[in-house]
């Protein structure tokens, strides 16, 4: 199932739109996060390997 959304990011002192596209595979959970080098985009992946981990969900 592919999904995309919008979200924002900031720039300097400009707001930027952001497209988040997710996409769900029947294998294995994975997490490849592109685009945005900001270090709050690196330390998300903490908080959605979390977030998976509440749920009961694994992800390799």
């Amino acid at each position: 199932m592919f999904v995309s959304t919008y979200a924002g990011a900031v720039a300097g002192i400009d707001a930027v739109k952001v497209t988040v596209e997710v996409n769900l595979t029947g294998g294995g959970l994975g997490l490849y996060l592109v685009g945005l080098p900001d270090n709050a985009v690196k330390e998300s992946e903490q908080r959605i390997r979390a977030a998976f981990e509440n749920t009961g969900r694994k992800m390799s």
